[in-house]
């Protein structure tokens, strides 16, 4: 059989080959193994780690596929490579599923980090499993542990008497970033508030600096959607504070602004329904709609969120310090308590919120500022409030000052009388950590009552580990508190008989500082050596969910600046680059379990493959953009690759021959080749359109089938061997096949050189003009760069297609680019 001759080809037997890969990866432990030695340019890939519920489902597919093509095209590239793996293991998910499967949480959690650790595996993703952290294991929450008493050491963590998020299902408190729209994060139940004592860290001591940085160092590498989010949760306002007083008993009623100019058109104050004044000014079945009012304030924690503005007046006035006017004090559903001072000034003619309520509530509209360039606003008859700032009037002293100038004299005269001063506040809030569950890392704190109080764990008795024997009911306080052995303790200071802390941390605490540990897992002596981890860091290039915004990757920059403030990175930030995938969806919806919605990866496996499973979740949408699950749509990736599969078995023995003389079939396939390679390696460096990268090696495919016949041998040693290493970021198996078995290569296929693109071979040989009539396209052609124009016109009339939209009809005018286009502009 002559070389030029194909060979019958072969069938794509997927499960035999990634069965076959799987075994050998698995059996070379340093294959994804980093260097470390300073050798090669460092490059760290991170996903966000899985929460081990049992099994992964087609959004983890999507997420890891996208960190593993890349991770393979970095090291394909020349690049070390760290791209670690863990498991996000602690969290009520767990207590809940022992509570109604009667397994205890440890033994749950860890048989689904098997379960999910196999399926990991059975991906090909390219994890240095020997990095693997668990946060469950005591060898890792001892490092929160040693964290937390850091913290308690400078001040950042701290424990308070107050009002907290409180899930009655979930049995525990929530974080405010932890409340969607008044429920639960977890497992939407209406949250209520409960006074409750609990542990706190202190991330306002950084909210200026985590604000500004979404303005610097973040904004090029991270989405606008996420920082614009990060900004609005922040809620920094520069303003004053002003103490008006309750006429009855003159004590103050301390209000934010950040309009003291416009305090002389205030026309009522309004206290949140939760502030303290508001027990003692409506009593008895007069505090009943304020009740009803409070569940109303919880919708208030997510950025954006409105809900419909219910006041109730209180028959009580307060005075304004500026003018010694009595206003009404509201209560309103809209005030928060934990933004500001839990009270505002009511100016309904420059706020367009307080005119929505003074005006439903016939409560006096006052305007005190002018455009300017403009008459003051005549009352009534305002439509809108006039929310900019102008020049002052109605002031008394303040008068005619522009806004900006008044504000900066009004807040000056408060503080020199003792009722004021400029302030700037955040509408975020310090991070309560304490939980009321058994699974989470144990607080190392110690309670003696006989006369130290509150006193941290000694560092060398870390970790304070979870006990194992518990009764989990999910109600009431926390399961620790039932174990008289965990809880009964000698004070360290004194030896005393104490009492342990019974709370447990928050789960975003594992997860505020896992990266870094990744750096040095098997460290004993600290979280991680300082010398290793700062290599990689900052991360380049962390995937994962926009829904994280506003709780893990808020947690883990204050995390990292506090490792920071301790001495143990140089980092501002823990992350470069951001990027955040889009959902897996069916019928329109997110998959998830508790809709039933859910597709088994491991049945797309065996169906059809690792290889095409993760080709779908590349080739199904741009990675940003939410996916529609189709099975068609992964059946026509599996007809794809095989495909490639047999047109690489046909041409095989020719590319080994080398045989044969060059001619149009091999310019023709070498030039889409390197157009091709030209096209991946942008994508890649430049906007990771991985789908178009995919649709690329589609259409080459398509030309290299075209022109199979008249391949030489020479020409198809040069397209296998460049269309296997191209393939290779996302479809592993198949490519790593190729080159052992069909090329009879050595090595693994990701320590192979990325292949460079032949600019040459890649040009066109002519331009490819489209030929429009009336604007519309009828036909393309084919002709020498630089053709002349009068040329170009007459070809193009010339063209077969082209002459049924002409004949008969007048020519008006011809447009002709050279190289570009040609439109026919016809009549009749």
């Amino acid at each position: 059989m002559s070389p030029n001759t194909p060979s019958a080809d072969k069938p794509y037997d997927h499960l035999q080959i990634e069965t076959k890969w799987i075994d050998a990866w698995s059996a070379d432990p340093a294959l994804y193994r980093a260097l470390d030695d300073g050798s090669k340019p460092r490059y760290y890939v991170l996903e966000m780690f899985p929460y081990p519920s049992g099994r992964l489902h087609m959004g983890h597919v999507r997420n890891y596929s996208i960190g593993d093509t890349l991770s393979r095209y970095l090291w394909m590239r020349g690049f070390d490579v760290l791209h670690p793996i863990g498991w996000d293991a602690f969290g009520m998910p767990a207590e809940n599923a022992a509570i109604k499967n009667k397994m205890h949480p440890r033994d749950w959690t860890l048989s689904n980090i098997a379960a999910m650790r196999q399926q990991l595996v059975r991906m090909g993703f390219s994890y240095d499993w020997a990095r693997e952290v668990t946060t469950c294991l005591p060898d890792y929450y001892k490092w929160n542990q040693w964290f937390f008493l850091k913290m308690y050491e400078r001040g950042l963590a701290y424990r308070r008497m107050g009002k907290v998020n409180w899930c009655p299902d979930c049995a525990t408190v929530l974080a405010n970033e932890q409340v969607e729209e008044g429920r639960c994060w977890r497992c939407s139940s209406v949250v209520e508030k409960r006074e409750l004592e609990q542990w706190s860290l202190k991330i306002t001591h950084y909210a200026d600096e985590l604000l500004a940085e979404t303005y610097t160092s973040l904004e090029k590498g991270w989405p606008e959607r996420v920082l614009t989010m990060q900004r609005n949760w922040i809620g920094k306002s520069d303003g004053a504070v002003v103490d008006f007083t309750y006429a009855v008993t003159g004590e103050k009623i301390r209000i934010f602004t950040t309009r003291i100019d416009t305090i002389y058109g205030a026309t009522c104050l309004i206290l949140a329904p939760e502030h303290p004044l508001v027990a003692r000014l409506l009593t008895g079945d007069a505090y009943t709609p304020v009740q009803a009012m409070i569940g109303e304030v919880n919708k208030q924690q997510e950025p954006g969120v409105e809900v419909d503005k219910q006041g109730l007046f209180t028959d009580h006035y307060a005075v304004n310090p500026f003018n010694g006017e009595q206003v009404p004090i509201w209560v309103g559903n809209f005030v928060l308590l934990g933004y500001g001072t839990g009270a505002i000034m009511a100016v309904p003619a420059h706020d367009e919120r307080d005119f929505e309520f003074c005006r439903k509530y016939a409560i006096p509209v006052r305007p005190v500022i002018r455009p300017v360039d403009g008459p003051l606003a005549a009352e009534p008859g305002m439509k809108a409030a006039f929310g900019e700032y102008g020049v002052v009037e109605n002031s008394g002293a303040w008068s005619g000052l522009a806004s900006a100038e008044a504000r900066k004299q009004m807040a000056a005269h408060a503080e020199a009388h003792g009722f004021g001063n400029a302030a700037t506040t955040f509408r975020i809030q310090d991070w309560g950590v304490s939980r009321q569950r058994y699974w989470g890392t144990p607080i190392p704190m110690i309670h003696c009552r006989a006369k130290c109080g509150t006193v941290p764990v000694p560092y060398e008795q870390l970790p304070v580990e979870l006990p194992y024997n518990v009764e989990f009911t999910g109600k009431g306080r926390s399961p620790l508190a039932n174990i008289p052995e965990f809880v009964n303790v000698a004070c360290p200071r004194c030896g005393a008989p104490a009492e342990r802390e019974t709370d447990t941390m928050d789960t975003f605490v594992d997860s505020s500082w896992y990266f870094f540990r990744y750096t040095d897992p098997q460290n004993p002596a600290l979280p991680f050596d300082p010398a290793k981890a700062q290599p990689w860091f900052p991360i380049n290039q962390y995937i994962g969910g926009v829904t994280h915004a506003i709780l893990h990757l808020i947690y883990s920059r204050f995390w990292t600046k506090v490792i920071r403030d301790i001495g143990m990175t140089t980092s501002n930030e823990p992350v470069t680059n951001l990027f955040t995938q889009g959902m897996v969806q069916l019928g329109g919806k997110a998959m998830s379990k508790s809709r039933g919605n859910v597709v088994d990866p491991d049945d797309m496996v065996r169906k059809y493959g690792a290889d095409t499973c993760r080709l779908f979740a590349l080739f199904a949408a741009p990675p940003e953009r939410d996916m529609e699950w189709s099975e068609a749509s992964v059946q026509g990736q599996y007809r794809f690759l095989s495909r490639v599969y047999r047109f690489v078995t046909r041409n095989a023995a020719k590319a080994r021959a080398l045989e044969g003389t060059s001619g149009a079939a091999d310019r023709q396939a070498l030039r889409k080749l390197h157009q091709t390679l030209q096209k991946i390696t942008a994508d890649f460096d430049n906007r990771w359109h991985f789908n178009t990268s995919i649709a690329a090696l589609m259409e080459l495919m398509n030309t290299l089938e075209k022109h199979e016949a008249g391949l030489t041998g020479a020409a198809a040693a040069e397209v296998l061997e460049k269309l296997c290493l191209m393939l290779h970021p996302f479809a592993p198996f198949i490519s790593q096949e190729i080159w052992c078995v069909e090329l009879g290569r050595e090595g693994q296929l990701i320590r192979q050189p990325w292949p460079e693109a032949n600019a040459d071979l890649a040009r066109e040989e002519g331009a490819e003009v489209p030929i429009q009539v009336n604007g519309k396209l009828r036909a393309k052609m084919v002709v020498p760069f630089g053709t002349a124009k009068e040329e170009l016109e007459r070809l193009a009339q010339a063209e077969e297609k082209i002459k049924p939209w002409i004949e008969g009809k007048q020519i008006v005018k011809i447009v002709c680019v050279p190289d570009k286009l040609v439109n026919i502009v016809v009549k009749g």
